[in-house]
């Protein structure tokens, strides 16, 4: 049986960061008002501790919310030394941090290795230079790739994390900003629409008519295509969407954008629905049924069954029996007739569309 993997969240609310970024209100974001110190990040550790199987999981510390390498270095070293200390005694397996790009150099590389940090996320948002300007980032492309570079070069699974409908981008961009991160082989990647978070800059640009924000059906199409584009490339997709807390739902901290609690699931749920369309056009099939793992299940009816409510309408039919079957694999389905059966593979189907470069960016 696989290990369950747990993350212990160490959230540092906009402390050390240098820039207010349009987009962004840590206090919103991270739900969180209160002193970080190592009394904090210790009870935070010890409070998850007691709820977790140690033994049949991967636990990991994680430094998210502000630019943790940006705090004083005699800070980050007080909160690293509390996680470390749980890594040395075996309760925990691994130490993670986000950070920007242009907060990263030798020195504060050799001070994350000493205390056993593992995976540093960069929050790098877009490549574009127009974009970064315009979402009042303070860094340029360039920090970026030295941070990138230096980052594996120290041995640390780098992770990038990209935000997608910024003002002053566009589809092509936000594809061009996917290209660039591929060519620096991150290990994994979170992909954000862009929301509008009240007490922002974006929120004022917003209600002055200078900024629209993508809406649900362009975030979700656009996400699919970088999605898509990552996963082909061999990157994996860590997040999709900002996760809903208590502070961010619409009409709480948000105040526009396309904000979904299950973002991820609206994205591969459209993929598989799509593969399935495709497939059966192809095929010419008329009756059918589909077989798939129930852990799969929701992706195929994500959202009330929207998409599948839609394939079959455009394949006018109603007729598709679904089968559960946990013989088969996850990620993969099986449609059949009474003839014969095939199997598909969710991930074969987008490496084919990203080798055939068959993105509709309408």
């Amino acid at each position: 049986m696989s290990k369950r993997h747990y993350i212990i969240p160490i959230f540092v609310p906009h402390e050390g960061c240098p820039h207010n970024c349009v987009f962004c209100n840590q206090e919103s974001i991270t739900g969180n008002e209160e002193v970080v110190d190592e009394s904090y990040t210790r009870n935070v550790i010890e409070n998850y501790l007691k709820t977790i199987d140690r033994d049949n999981s991967i636990i990991e510390v994680s430094f998210f919310g502000g630019t943790f390498t940006a705090i004083h270095i005699d800070k980050q070293k007080r909160l690293l030394k509390v996680a470390k200390e749980y890594k040395d005694k075996g309760y925990i397996d691994y130490i993670r941090l986000s950070t920007r790009p242009d907060y990263i150099d030798n020195i504060i590389l050799n001070n994350l290795k000493k205390y056993g940090v593992d995976i540093i996320e960069l929050g790098i948002q877009s490549m574009d230079k127009e974009v970064l300007e315009k979402s009042g980032r303070g860094h340029l492309e360039e920090d970026v790739y030295i941070a990138s570079k230096l980052i594996k070069e120290y041995g640390f699974t780098l992770g990038h994390q990209i935000m997608l409908g910024l003002p002053g981008d566009t589809f092509l961009k936000d594809i061009k900003t996917t290209e660039e991160v591929i060519s620096m082989k991150p290990d994994i990647c979170r992909i954000y629409p862009a929301l509008v978070v009240k007490n922002t800059p974006m929120e004022i640009m917003y209600n002055n008519g200078i900024y629209t924000p993508y809406s649900i059906k362009e975030a979700l199409n656009i996400c699919k295509i970088i999605y898509s584009m990552m996963i082909a490339n061999g990157i994996q997709v860590i997040r999709v969407g900002l996760q809903p807390t208590e502070e961010i739902n619409v009409g709480k901290d948000i105040v526009a954008g396309p904000f979904h609690p299950a973002f991820r699931e609206l994205v591969e749920s459209s993929i598989l629905n799509d593969m399935i369309y495709e497939f059966v056009v192809e095929e010419n099939l008329k009756d059918f049924y589909i077989q798939i793992n129930s852990k799969d299940i929701s992706k195929l009816y994500a959202n009330k069954k929207e998409f599948f409510c839609d394939i079959l309408g455009r394949l006018k039919t109603d007729k598709v029996k679904v089968i559960q079957n946990n013989g088969v694999n996850q990620g993969e389905i099986i449609i059949g007739t009474d003839k014969n059966c095939n199997c598909l593979s969710i991930s074969s189907y987008i490496l084919k569309k990203y080798k055939e470069g068959n993105f509709d960016i309408s």
